[in-house]
């Protein structure tokens, strides 16, 4: 029976793609990325937040691109060729997001997501859905639906 268990457990792992922003270790689900590609000229839009850059064409699809340097309170990504966007699929729509660099594919399990501390009413935390640790450090989650929804509500509370 504990064989059934093991291989239960092993079917409940999730990876993440991990990614840098300066020294800083974030991820998002692997099944919410499409594709990852280089950084290009995007189309600037007005009355945008400052952490959307713009927009780009991507086969048809105009897809926006939110910097989470930015977002996360962190100033804007002086974004080159060597900075990266990766896609990602939240609910129907699909979201650029701009990095410094992919670092890894990383697998792991439930129990080892830990809590995010909240430390400031005013801090980035409600962007993150969990900490992963591994070797070399900690993974940060991106909670991607809460990372635009909170967008709506930054735009009211700006537009009052």
């Amino acid at each position: 029976m504990s064989n059934g268990n093991d291989s239960q457990n092993e079917a409940r792992n999730t990876e993440l793609i991990s990614f840098a922003i300066g020294d800083d270790q974030y991820g998002v689900d692997i099944m919410a990325v499409r594709e990852i590609k280089g950084w290009s000229d995007i189309t600037h839009l007005p009355s945008q937040p400052d952490f959307v850059r713009g927009v780009l064409n991507l086969r048809g699809a105009i897809v926006p691109i939110v910097d989470l340097r930015c977002r996360f309170g962190q100033g804007l990504t002086q974004a080159t060729v060597l900075h990266i966007v990766i896609i990602v699929q939240i609910a129907e729509q699909l979201v650029g997001l701009l990095a410094d660099r992919v670092l890894d594919i990383v697998s792991y399990g439930a129990v080892q997501v830990q809590k995010v501390p909240q430390t400031s009413i005013n801090s980035q935390v409600e962007f993150l859905s969990g900490l992963v640790t591994v070797d070399n450090g900690m993974i940060a989650l991106i909670d991607l639906p809460n990372l635009l929804s909170s967008q709506s509500s930054t735009e009211y509370s700006e537009a009052a």
